[in-house]
């Protein structure tokens, strides 16, 4: 009895932590989403109605909310790859450079994942700055005239995310290196004894055994981006009009600026409904290339 019983011991402390933290919360929102609850409701419960399904039907002809969808979703679609790629490639990098250079530059590369946000954004900022900006300094070398890094609709989505791929690049080029490390050195040896060059050798060997490190940092890095809240919130607060307003910032101003939480939950139900869909597609064409 003592060895069936330990292991749920052991387990139970995290299982509590997530039921509290992850599965209450979510019940929470559930039933919120079907009140037209706002902060009066903290006080003065009687104040709050039951609407049944009516948010999720004023969210479905909401145009802000379908902006913010389709902006969260061209965010995901280029930074995803873009990180996983740009991660991929400093890593194999610097796991091929030995000198006491490269080995510093690992901790460097770590620095942005540990920097406060709010820190990195407001530099980042003045780097965009019109007036006094370093990259229109720059540009202004060469002839250009001033560029709106975070005015113009089109090139404020590029300059937030830039930010974002810059900041989130450090922790993945570390688990990269973790796995790129556990990847056996007879491998190696053995591609080399057959004539393999570098590339073959990444592209044959090196890769096929980082898929399951590219695949959690594929899932992981999904999972941010359809939660993309804290560059497009300092830089530019979702605008201008809108432009990098993601779901996230849609679901703050909506329930702690316009008070209206009933309806902002409806919106979390839905985002997690679309990560939930997303991440069982990912573990489930990850199962069946597995398979093959």
């Amino acid at each position: 009895m003592k060895r069936i019983l330990t292991p749920y011991v052991f387990v139970t402390p995290a299982m509590l932590l997530l039921v509290a933290f992850g599965i209450v919360p979510i019940i929470v929102a559930a039933v919120i989403s079907t009140t037209d609850m706002n902060i009066s409701g903290f006080v003065r419960p009687e104040n709050i109605n039951f609407v049944g399904g009516q948010n999720y039907v004023t969210l479905v002809n909401d145009p802000q909310f379908w902006q913010a969808l389709s902006n969260t979703g061209i965010f995901a679609i280029v930074g995803v790859p873009t990180i996983v790629v740009v991660s991929l490639a400093v890593a194999l990098l610097l796991n091929r450079s030995g000198n006491a250079f490269f080995q510093a530059l690992r901790s460097f590369y770590f620095i942005p994942a540990i920097t406060a946000i709010v820190a990195v954004s407001l530099i980042w900022g003045y780097l965009y700055n019109t007036q006094f900006g370093f990259f229109n300094y720059v540009l202004s070398l060469v002839g250009v005239s001033e560029v709106q890094w975070l005015s113009d609709p089109i090139l404020s989505k590029f300059s937030v995310g830039l930010v974002a791929v810059w900041r989130g690049t450090g922790l993945n080029t570390i688990i990269f290196l973790a796995a790129l490390q556990g990847v056996p050195k007879e491998y190696l040896e053995a591609a080399a004894i057959d004539g393999a060059g570098g590339w073959r050798t990444t592209f044959s060997i090196t890769l096929p055994l980082l898929r399951f490190a590219i695949f959690f940092v594929g899932v992981t890095t999904t999972i941010a981006w359809l939660q993309f809240f804290d560059e497009p919130f300092v830089l530019t607060d979702g605008g201008p009009l809108g432009a990098t307003t993601s779901m996230s910032i849609f679901l703050y101003k909506e329930g702690f600026r316009l008070n209206q939480f009933g309806y902002a939950s409806a919106g979390s139900l839905v985002l997690f409904a679309i990560i939930a869909i997303i991440t069982i597609v990912q573990l489930r064409l990850r199962k069946v290339s597995d398979d093959y």
